[in-house]
């Protein structure tokens, strides 16, 4: 239950309720649930049903397909943090013997990995996972169909690779240690690798006539860590803000903020989409607004999570339909809704309660060559520095805790911001990855570069 100052405006929830009738009604699809994430919390629950009388409640599980990849991506980030493993190493560092061993664990998590797309025929979703009882069975006689690392290439092996990695670092089922370190630290209880009860039947709808066909829910064997679990609206709004926030009982905030960023190569068409993918995530820029998080699909069932970290709005949609509305639009448009009808309030501005005078200092106005920047103090004790014109590299930096600062996007991402000082204590320069910042456009006082020309500044006569 939520507060009254939590609730939601009578005018959002109807339009919340109106797109998801609208994807429900054009997408044909028997049912379709979604919750909307605000604040940490969840804030609204909706649903549509072509059954009277009934409609499906937060605590109904569907099957999410893909989703299942995010919640494997978890685990091996856990591994990397604990020190098992290395995102850099290559899988037949852990895992010997897959003839898909040169691709890293990043670059599988990233689908850069070179893997084909799908395990041999016949079509693993839709039939039983007992057909493919060994990883060679589910790479097939070449499971390499590009050069590793040059492309993203979505691949649901490599993620049935990944299982497999936690299992053997673990040394038990991929389902029992997600279920261990995941699912009841996070208080997902009705997530679970076969579906219990209520849960929705997965169904296709005749693309030309309103009638239905039940699909099968099999049991993905060794391919469940790309697309095994269901899932209920609750539990995916709670996931959602893990992935915004993180949990030091699961992963800290951290390593989910690394999973958020692009990790894979993109193609010219990714760029004209606005697309990209991290580390089990995908990411999006949608109508203005960078969206992160995952879409799902196996025959009778629809599924995604959509999070707008900036607005601190989350979006989960379920369908039980094996084609219907697109998920992942109806996703962002809950997003934008309550983004856009209620936008976050910001935090009452408080000044810092410190700041060293050596750090304070180094406000204000810079000069690289005749660019003008502006150093600020974050309230995280870093600094940023930004184009005063408004074009140009902009960054943070994160305090090192002895009077330097690292780069945290961008082009100075990693690279060292340092101040310079001269005997007599007072600051010179800045040195940002050997770039020179000055008082003044080419300080004559300054290394290069300064001022070089003896004859100065002036004009053409």
């Amino acid at each position: 239950m939520t507060t009254p100052q939590e609730e939601l405006l009578p005018a959002t929830r109807r339009a919340l309720l109106h797109r998801i009738a609208v994807a429900q009604t054009e997408g044909r699809t028997p049912s379709l649930v979604a919750a909307v994430v605000r604040d940490g919390r969840p804030v609204w629950h909706g649903a549509r049903t072509s059954v009277e009388g009934h409609g499906p409640d937060e605590n109904v599980q569907y099957r999410i397909g893909s989703i299942t990849k995010t919640f494997t991506a978890v685990l091996v980030l856990r591994l990397r943090d604990e020190g098992a493993l290395d995102l850099g190493d290559p899988l037949e560092k852990h895992l010997p013997g897959t003839g898909a061993g040169e691709a890293t664990v990043a670059e599988l998590l990233a689908h850069s990995g070179g893997l084909a797309a799908e395990s041999p025929a016949p079509w693993w979703e839709r039939t039983p996972g007992s057909l493919r009882p060994e990883l060679a069975d589910v790479l097939g006689k070449q499971p390499l169909l590009h050069p590793v690392g040059r492309r993203h290439h979505y691949s649901n092996p490599g993620y049935t690779l990944l299982g497999a990695l936690v299992e053997k670092v673990r040394g038990a089922s991929w389902e029992e240690v997600l279920r261990q370190e995941v699912l009841e630290p996070l208080g997902l209880n009705r997530t679970s690798g076969r579906p219990q009860a209520p849960h929705a039947d997965g169904w296709a709808v005749h693309p030309w006539a309103d009638v239905m066909l039940a699909e099968p829910a099999e049991d993905l064997g060794r391919m469940a860590p790309a697309g095994q679990l269901w899932s209920t609206t609750r539990d995916l709004a709670r996931f959602a803000v893990f992935l915004t926030q993180g949990d030091d009982r699961v992963l800290r905030a951290e390593s989910v903020r690394e999973m958020r960023i692009p990790a894979a190569p993109v193609e010219a068409a990714d760029v004209a989409d606005g697309s990209a993918y991290g580390l089990g995530l995908q990411i999006q820029y949608w109508d203005g607004r960078l969206l992160v998080g995952h879409s799902g699909s196996l025959p009778g069932f629809l599924a995604n999570l959509t999070i707008s970290v900036e607005d601190d709005v989350a979006a989960v949609v379920l369908a039980n339909c094996t084609s219907g509305p697109l998920v992942a639009g109806v996703g962002a448009d809950l997003v934008r809704i309550v983004a856009e009808a209620e936008p976050r309030i910001p935090g009452p501005w408080r000044p810092l309660p410190e700041v060293e005078t050596s750090v304070l200092e180094l406000t204000g106005q810079w000069y690289w060559g005749t660019h003008a920047f502006a150093l600020r103090l974050t309230p995280d004790k870093g600094v940023s520095l930004e184009s005063l014109s408004g074009v140009g590299r902009r960054s943070r930096f994160r305090s090192n805790g002895d009077g330097t600062w690292t780069g945290l996007e961008g082009y100075y991402a990693g690279e060292l911001l340092r101040a310079v000082r001269r005997p007599d204590g007072t600051v010179s320069h800045l040195d940002l990855g050997s770039f020179v910042f000055t008082r003044q456009p080419y300080d004559e006082g300054a290394p290069v570069p300064g001022g070089i020309d003896p004859e100065g500044w002036r004009g053409i006569g």
